[in-house]
């Protein structure tokens, strides 16, 4: 029997491995004042695989990482991969029994930390007594990092493993239940990054910054796609709005992914302080994560006018689902686009039927991003997946006659009072417009008489008193007058995710007593 050629499985390693060769001098990751060049961090990832080897680990094995963004991200995740391993991002804003849960949910048997946060994790050191853990710029937790690596071997272990097995399993911080961990093979990711590479111009001699968080799975995507296709990523270690101006003039990266929350806080700096920064490399913005309100979104694009703007639509669990370019940006109000590269979507109704133009449905898509499923939660992911392979993150969206599509909001946000149904998201486009608003979610809060009452969380610019009649009024001339709200609240901060969804369920509860 002839023997038929196969090419090498994609992995997301690969990409590092190959600029060591094509570029070993360039820049790879700056942080701070720290930088490192491809043959760096090819040499460096692959003593992070040898160290975690030469502890007893093997391929398949699970390894918790705790860290915020930092020079070393990439390294890690790279050397995890190299070891033939699979990455268990941490997020290190989650409180010690959230970290216990998911390292033992995970079924990991290493952790990797940033020193500074090692009392977070010293609950999920006890209970499940890793294999090896390494600490990061101290000795707080486990050996050094420095020290380990520095009698590690430097050579590639070459470990393969199958484009389609996980490189990491990515916690959701959940919007409306437990943390469910999402496995995410190394072909989704690595046709991840090129698609993204393709799409916002990332490649050798490219800039990017890495502002979301690396732990939450758009941070990660974004940011390592710079190191996977021969450009530099500098990390943001954390965000103030004028702290990511200084860096978009120092570092004059090309392109930037933001959430909404990111331009609510640079528009509050006020546009003198704004134009006092040279950001003149900026090409490119563009956001995820959550709905960018169509007031925001006008805002940053007579800020920055020479800078083209996308809006994506996507989650964990699919990777980008859609995207509204540059040319649309101002054409389709509140559209987060027409499909992505390799990505079938539809819109359907409750017994899967597709809806028309102007109808509201949920919407599913089918790429080959999409992950492999919940780890350990087979019921969820059967909950959340078609037969034929689509699958639901639960929102609700409509088309046009383009096949553009809208996010109308989350089904399970969806306010049902005096038997109508009522999207948070067409409120809270009205409300967000008045200048006393910086922030705001709308949910609904049980009522005896309706069922639910539209109830309104503000967060107010400064300290201005909540304007209650003028929001009333500006609700009532642009609202049918069931969707205004009925109360109104304040808090200093709306709770959000690691992906920067605002935790509705955690305001209802607050507010429900």
């Amino acid at each position: 029997m002839a023997i038929l050629p196969r090419g090498a499985d994609l992995n997301i390693a690969n990409g590092i491995r190959e600029f060591a060769i094509a570029t070993p001098g360039a820049t790879a990751v700056i942080d701070g004042a720290r930088t490192q060049t491809y043959a760096e961090l090819d040499d460096r990832s692959n003593r992070v695989a040898n160290v975690l080897l030469a502890a007893g680990l093997q391929p398949g094995d699970h390894v918790g990482f705790l860290s915020g963004n930092r020079l070393e991200y990439c390294e890690v995740a790279a050397g995890i991969a190299k070891a033939g391993m699979v990455m268990i991002p941490l997020n290190p804003k989650s409180p010690a029994p959230e970290i216990d849960f998911i390292f033992d949910h995970s079924d990991a048997r290493a952790l990797i930390l940033d020193d500074s946060l090692a009392a977070g994790a010293t609950a999920a050191i006890e209970s499940n007594e890793p294999t090896i853990v390494l600490s990061i710029g101290g000795n707080e937790a486990g050996a050094g990092y420095e020290a380990a690596l520095e009698g590690a071997r430097g050579t590639d272990p070459r470990i393969r493993v199958e484009e389609t097995d996980p490189f990491a399993i990515a916690y959701t911080s959940g919007t409306t239940g437990n943390p469910k961990g999402v496995v995410i093979s190394h072909r989704s990711r690595t046709l991840t990054f090129y698609a993204t590479a393709l799409e916002w111009g990332l490649g050798p001699g490219r800039r990017t910054i890495a502002v979301a968080p690396m732990y939450h799975g758009a941070g990660f995507a974004f940011a390592y796609a710079a190191v996977h296709t021969g450009g530099t990523v500098s990390m943001l270690r954390a965000f103030s709005p004028d702290g990511l101006l200084a860096k978009i003039e120092r570092d004059r990266p090309h392109t930037v992914f933001l959430v909404p929350t990111h331009a609510v806080l640079v528009r509050s700096l006020g546009e003198d302080t704004i134009r006092s920064f040279d950001v003149s490399a900026l090409e490119v913005i563009y956001f995820n994560a959550a709905p960018l309100p169509q007031s925001l979104k006008e805002w940053v694009h007579g800020m920055f006018p020479h800078v083209g703007l996308h809006e994506l639509y996507g989650s964990t669990e699919a990777a980008i689902v859609t995207n509204l370019r540059p040319a649309d940006i101002m054409r389709k109000e509140r559209c987060v686009g027409p499909a992505w590269f390799m990505t079938e979507v539809r819109v359907v109704d409750d017994d899967g039927n597709r809806i028309r133009p102007g109808e509201i449905g949920e919407l599913f898509s089918r790429s080959p991003y999409l992950m492999n499923g919940y780890y350990k939660n087979p019921e969820a992911t059967v909950e959340s997946t078609t037969e034929d392979g689509f699958f639901s993150a639960g929102d609700l969206a409509m088309v046009d006659d383009e096949n553009y599509h809208y996010i109308v909001d989350r089904k399970k946000d969806l306010i049902i009072s005096g038997g109508a149904n009522i999207y948070p998201r067409d409120v809270e486009e009205v409300l967000v417009r008045h200048p006393s608003v910086q922030d705001v979610a709308v949910i609904g809060l049980p009522s005896e008489k309706w069922g639910e009452q539209v109830t309104a969380v503000v967060v107010t610019r400064g300290d201005q008193p909540l304007p209650v009649d003028q929001l009333d009024e500006l609700c009532r001339s642009q609202l049918a007058r069931y969707k205004v709200p009925r109360r109104y609240e304040t808090v200093d901060v709306l709770p959000r995710n690691a992906g920067m969804k605002v935790l509705k369920r955690d305001l209802r509860e607050r507010f429900s007593s």
